[in-house]
């Protein structure tokens, strides 16, 4: 979750890095509604700390599904993986857009369980992405 104490213009760093979206299921600030959040990759928790580095956007549905996960278990292979990090690997390489960009897939075990521990295709979610779509705002052109 969003914490007072990561300075605005780190803040701003990191949510200029990740294009103001949500650096799990690529919700763009303008169209969430409420004010997409500084995560912290490795938690708090577990020794992460708040360095850039350590640092990205999430939105609030994404953030606090995560909590303090750092893995979780692919549903295909039912192994446990590491979450995927938004701000060291290629979205692209572990997801995919389907059904005209209302839901994600996962291409990798990393990217499955991260679907799943994340909640990222609950049906108010992609309903709200049809909705979306339809309006041309979803999903990322990039």
């Amino acid at each position: 979750m969003s914490s007072p104490y990561i300075p605005a213009a780190l803040r701003l760093r990191v949510a200029e890095q990740a294009r103001f979206r949500c650096g799990y299921c690529q919700t763009s600030q303008r169209i969430i509604g409420p004010l997409l959040e500084i995560e912290h990759l490795i938690p708090k928790t577990k020794g992460g700390t708040s360095d850039e580095g350590n640092l990205f956007l999430a939105c609030p549905r994404c953030n606090g599904h995560k909590s303090n996960r750092v893995e979780a278990v692919d549903p295909e292979s039912l192994t446990t993986v590491p979450l995927f990090n938004p701000r060291a690997e290629s979205w692209e390489e572990h997801f995919e857009w389907t059904e005209a960009g209302a839901v994600i897939r996962g291409k990798t075990s990393k990217g499955r369980a991260t679907i799943a521990a994340l909640n990222m295709n609950l049906p108010d979610i992609v309903a709200a992405r049809r909705l979306w779509v339809l309006a041309g705002w979803h999903p990322p052109a990039e």
